[in-house]
């Protein structure tokens, strides 16, 4: 018991510091939290957290040895992951004017609905190699190979857990009214920015290697 409390405690911190260093999932959450609004940050902060399990899975069940030493399995995460991320920057780097686009009342684009905001999270940090080769040192270094599964399993859910609630903690502060006023100031060139800085980390993705 001793030993997987140590474990836990060392996944915690790491984790925490992997979870907030900023990257594709906190530029998409704060994209459509000031652009969409509370409830569209939430949806993608679900979904950015249910991401998560994906390499959670494959780590636990020992799929990630795979991806780790095929280059090939490897670079068909990383270029389906840049170039969705590529995709969502240029249609941001098309946006229009805000007075121009109609609103609901709680903010959100009206072709944006739930299922499509936590697709968008949950595909960004699903095919995130960064977040791939991160888990995979996490679960090959700090977690010794002889832990049960069901205790791996259950480090997988604390991750997957802490992961929603951060970036759920994210989408309501830059949500706040206050927040959001002072981003959309900047109107259509806030979108326009995001998008660029999407594509930027679409590019950076496509070219990193192992």
């Amino acid at each position: 018991m001793q030993q997987y409390l140590a474990e836990f405690g060392a996944i915690v911190v790491i984790h925490l510091f992997g979870v907030m260093s900023p990257g594709p999932d906190f530029a998409i959450v704060l994209k459509n939290s000031v652009g969409l609004g509370r409830r569209a940050g939430l949806f993608t902060s679900l979904g950015v957290g249910v991401g998560v399990s994906v390499h959670m899975i494959y780590c636990v069940l020992g799929l990630g040895v795979i991806v780790s030493q095929s280059i090939l399995v490897f670079n068909v995460i990383k270029f389906l992951g840049a170039a969705y991320l590529i995709y969502i920057g240029f249609r941001s780097l098309r946006a229009q004017p805000m007075q121009s686009i109609q609103l609901d009342d709680e903010g959100r684009r009206k072709d944006f609905s739930d299922r499509k905001l936590f697709t968008m999270g949950f595909i960004t940090n699903a095919l995130n190699p960064k977040a791939t080769i991160f888990f995979l040192s996490l679960f090959s270094v700090v977690i010794n190979p002889q832990t049960p599964i069901f205790v791996q399993t259950l480090y997988g859910l604390w991750m997957v857990f802490a992961t929603i609630i951060w970036f759920s903690l994210v989408s309501i502060f830059f949500s706040k009214e206050s927040v959001r006023v002072l981003f959309q100031r900047l109107g259509h060139w806030f979108e326009r920015v995001m998008g660029a800085l999407l594509v930027l980390l679409g590019l950076k993705l496509a070219f990193a290697s192992r």
